[in-house]
């Protein structure tokens, strides 16, 4: 689904590449959780991804074609749900569909009502985004993120901003989604219990420049609970990884 062939990138205020020929692969269906330090390129991985940035060398493959020129191949929902307040909770999650164009009023309502209901957001087409808490702003990003069409979604810490039990709440239903969706989830988070919870296998940015992604498979079969969390093999991989991400800290 997805593949960096040899990419770098370097961003002018830097003196040296903060991606350094990194190359790696993620399968269709795969759900991956990329952790690492703040600052250390995780989501420049993204921003190239998506196209935001441009790659100095290598190349950039999604389902087998580059990127360039390339429209609607991926999804990317960051941190912030970045909704419009003067756009209705409807109007922004529609947003793709108005962007691609060709669909009447009443077929983008329809659309946009349904994937609101996918999201547990049935009745809110027409509210206000400053009428939702937090995490039925971020269900409602994810609606949008799916109305792209991409199979490819990239997800950018985006429960970070949530308190406690909201975010393990939405974690459970991301999980669910992707399950019954069957999409390819990348998902960037600096929580090493989110990754082990969220994803198929961790991939571990252990130094900067990022040279390669260190994949470590996790433990736990799908459809899972958190009680996997509690297993021996899944708190020792916890302490590995929390140790990984330790090294990388100046003292």
């Amino acid at each position: 689904m997805l593949e960096f062939q040899s990419v770098s990138y370097q961003y002018s205020s830097e003196d040296f590449d903060i991606i350094d020929r990194l190359s790696f692969r993620v399968s269709p269906g795969s759900f991956h959780c990329i952790i690492g330090i703040s600052g250390c390129g995780k989501s420049t991985i993204f921003r190239m991804t998506n196209g935001l940035l441009r790659q100095k060398a290598g190349e950039i493959l999604v389902g087998g074609e580059r990127i360039q020129g390339r429209k609607n191949y991926c999804g990317y929902m960051p941190q912030k749900d970045l909704l419009f307040p003067w756009r209705t909770v409807g109007g922004n999650v529609t947003l793709p569909l108005e962007i691609r164009g060709g669909l009447s009023k009443k077929e983008l309502r329809k659309q946009g009502e349904t994937a609101l209901a996918d999201v547990g957001l049935a009745g809110c087409f027409d509210k206000m985004p400053d009428e939702l808490s937090g995490g039925m702003r971020q269900r409602a990003a994810f609606a949008r993120t799916m109305l792209t069409g991409s199979d490819l979604l990239l997800l950018d810490e985006p429960f970070s901003a949530l308190d406690f039990l909201t975010r393990i709440s939405m974690q459970e239903w991301l999980l669910d989604q992707w399950q019954r969706h069957n999409k390819t989830i990348l998902f960037i988070t600096h929580d090493v219990e989110e990754a082990l919870f969220l994803s198929s296998s961790v991939l571990v940015v252990e130094k900067t420049p990022i040279h390669e992604l260190k994949e470590i498979p996790v433990p736990a079969a799908f459809p899972r609970d958190r009680s996997c969390l509690k297993t021996p093999e899944m708190v020792e991989l916890k302490e590995h990884l929390i140790d990984l991400l330790r090294k990388q800290v100046t003292p």
